[in-house]
């Protein structure tokens, strides 16, 4: 039937889906134990030059330009080699 067909599709949508999900959460995982075993070393990342910090009063409003752009760098470097 017709159906079967819906629902083996749809059990192979959500098996990938699972799969997904496993593997951004492992990521989360180690990326927060990597954030706490080595916070302190990174102190200056999202200090840098370019990062932009305006403080007036109880408001502060902080832009890491220069931080996002070293993030994006790093991530498409290692997108094109592995890809």
């Amino acid at each position: 039937m017709w159906y079967n067909k819906v629902e083996v599709i749809l059990m192979d949508g959500f098996n990938e889906l699972g799969r997904i999900l496993i593997f951004f959460g492992l990521f989360i995982a180690v990326l927060g134990a990597i954030i706490y075993f080595l916070g302190g070393n990174f102190a200056w990342f999202g200090n840098l030059p370019g990062d932009i910090k305006v403080e007036k009063g109880n408001f502060t409003f902080y832009f890491p330009l220069t931080t996002m752009i070293i993030i994006s760098l790093i991530i498409n470097i290692l997108v094109r080699i592995f890809r």
